[in-house]
């Protein structure tokens, strides 16, 4: 019997209260289990300029998998969207907990939406995907690059002359300053909410996910784990991480693509911002829900022959 399980996450609030998540999942399956949790700085927390395609190069989770195989922790934490497509041979996602929003989330000093923007408004996100889909839709907003933990965003907001910041709704809800309404209160400062429609907007793979990884040998936590595993959205995950393996060789390309399970029937789409284009490549493909795989394959090869 395991006594005494380590976690291993990044140090921001979002971070942490996400490990608390999977903290609660795991002690109310396993009530007699001992957790503690363990912050780890990654590179992309320590850098002050970070390339807009971080994720995927896991500067916010190598470190924390490098604690893993170090047997520094025995359980890594993370948002699914910022782990590499290709996967380590030493490492896996044994478990998910069920998908929270996978929605991005307009936070704007104005009332009425994206629709409702100034002409020539400022917008600041550090997302290729989100920049490219703002443009599809408002060619005349001027885009600023912004990074941080949410806290620090909505304070840039505040403390900048720009209309609004995009970020994930998943992020907002989970530190309690999104619950379904049309305005949040951040620091004295009240803003108003719009939740982008996914049709448009169509979100990072993993996004709202969080992601458990363990070391590939160690049967004992994959077992733990796998009490709170939610195993359509780890289906729904696998194929969507698939889908942008396959598009490595073009990972510069802004990319959108969500999986969902519906009555065993998986679902997904891809939405692929291709070249100087303004309006992306976009498909969809349908079948059972234990091959996302085989769905990913072929959602990929509609995409590359649009």
């Amino acid at each position: 019997m395991i006594e005494r399980i380590v976690l291993g996450t990044r140090g921001s609030d979002l971070a942490r209260a996400q490990a608390r998540l999977v903290e609660k999942a795991i002690q109310t399956a396993r009530p007699e289990a001992k957790i503690e949790t363990k912050i780890i700085a990654t590179q992309g927390d320590k850098a002050r300029v970070v390339d807009s395609r971080a994720g995927r190069k896991g500067v916010f989770t190598a470190d924390i998998e490098r604690a893993l195989l170090d047997r520094e922790v025995d359980i890594a934490v993370h948002s699914a969207k910022d782990l590499p497509s290709e996967a380590s041979l030493d490492a896996e996602i044994a478990a998910v907990l069920p998908r929270a929003s996978m929605n991005d989330a307009m936070v704007s000093k104005h009332p009425g939406g994206l629709t409702s923007l100034p002409e020539g408004a400022t917008v600041a996100t550090g997302s290729v995907r989100r920049k490219h889909q703002l443009l599809w839709k408002r060619a005349d907003l001027k885009l600023i690059d912004l990074r941080g933990n949410v806290p620090t965003r909505l304070r840039k907001l505040t403390e900048n002359n720009w209309d609004a910041v995009v970020l994930a709704r998943a992020g907002l809800e989970r530190l309690g300053l999104s619950p379904g309404c049309t305005e949040i209160s951040f620091e004295g400062r009240q803003f108003f909410l719009e939740v982008l429609p996914c049709e448009i907007f169509l979100p990072a793979g993993g996004q709202g996910i969080i992601a458990i990884q363990v070391r590939a040998n160690d049967q004992a936590i994959k077992a733990l784990v796998d009490v709170v595993n939610d195993r359509e959205t780890l289906l729904c995950l696998k194929a969507e991480r698939e889908f942008l393996r396959g598009l490595q060789g073009d990972c510069n390309s802004p990319v959108g693509v969500l999986a969902k399970i519906d009555h065993q029937k998986m679902k997904m789409r891809a939405q692929v911002f291709l070249g100087k284009s303004a309006v992306p490549c976009e498909a969809e493909v349908e079948g059972a829900c234990d091959e996302g795989g085989k769905l990913a394959g072929e959602l990929l090869r509609r995409i590359t022959q649009e």
